[in-house]
């Protein structure tokens, strides 16, 4: 296992601190789920970087109204916005099927939590599972060959702290057998979105796509609308410009270049942790959800799910 990578950045570092004399003129970006919280503020910083920015929106209407925000905030008018219902593959495919030219930058930041009752989605799986890993994994597959005429990208999966409820249950993706349970679904869906990051990276980084995920800390947003909001302690809780911190990081700091495959938290390398960590704020990511087998086993899984 390599050294763990340290920065001068912590919990309550924002975006704009991690972007601040970083030049990212000329390097397009595509951020998922960018109609509301995390989304919103990572297309903030790296349009205000300079970078040419894609909103991938469920409602284009609104995203249209964000997007003319941003401009104004940021002086940047190479804002864009279209359509992506990541829990639609018509949609993801179209999606990416429709992108021209290279993409530098892609954060896979949508998501959906807690559904109260079990909902299936794409090939009959879990809807968190089918959503927030499934549809990420197809638009990356979708833009893969844009990501590498880049010729040097990066791939952000926005994964959680919530994957320590549970490793991807290899025997029982779909719920069939076992009780569902929202928070057990939700983790194995956070799961999966690092071991995607692992096997991505070990697959594409010949390419010069770098892939890695990461825990963007407790933000009060509208992912907890099904949890009756944000449980966190207050000393816990970061404001979204401090949670886009890690995506942003990731997606274009110059001292994340060359490093791929990895969890992170807090814009620093998270350590690996073998039992759920007691208390809030104790950082780490499970053994399971970096585990290279579970990676390349969940990779071949989806793609058949795919198909």
């Amino acid at each position: 296992m390599s050294e763990l990578l340290k920065t001068p950045y912590g919990r309550t570092t924002t975006a704009a601190e991690v972007t601040d004399g970083v030049d990212l003129a000329g390097r397009r970006a595509v951020v998922t789920g960018a109609g509301s919280g995390l989304g919103i503020e990572t297309a903030r910083a790296l349009a205000a970087a300079g970078a040419e920015v894609t909103l991938a929106v469920r409602r284009p209407g609104a995203g249209q109204r964000i997007a003319a925000e941003l401009r104004s905030g940021t002086g940047n008018d190479a804002i864009h916005v279209a359509r992506l219902d990541l829990a639609d593959l018509d949609s993801v495919h179209a999606f990416a099927h429709g992108w021209r030219g290279p993409l530098h930058i892609l954060v896979g930041n949508a998501g959906i939590m807690a559904l109260p009752e079990l909902q299936r989605g794409t090939g009959g799986q879990e809807q968190q599972f089918a959503t927030n890993y499934l549809g990420h994994f197809a638009l990356a597959l979708g833009l893969h060959d844009a990501l590498a005429r880049a010729g040097s990208a990066r791939v952000v999966s926005v994964s959680s702290s919530g994957h320590l409820f549970s490793p991807v249950v290899f025997d029982d993706l779909a719920f069939r057998f076992r009780p569902y349970d929202p928070l057990a679904a939700y983790g194995q869906s956070k799961t999966a979105q690092v071991l995607f990051a692992v096997e991505a990276d070990r697959r594409w980084a010949a390419d010069g796509i770098r892939v890695n995920a990461l825990h963007p800390g407790a933000i009060a947003t509208n992912l907890q609308k099904h949890t009756g909001g944000l449980k966190t302690p207050e000393p816990y809780r970061k404001t979204v410009e401090q949670g886009a911190a890690t995506s942003v990081f990731l997606a274009a700091s110059p001292l994340a270049d060359g490093v791929g495959g990895r969890y992170f938290e807090d814009v620093a390398e998270a350590p690996v942790v073998t039992e759920r960590p007691a208390g809030f704020g104790v950082p780490g990511v499970a053994a399971y959800a970096l585990d290279p087998d579970n990676a390349a086993r969940l990779w071949a899984v989806a793609t058949d799910l795919l198909r």
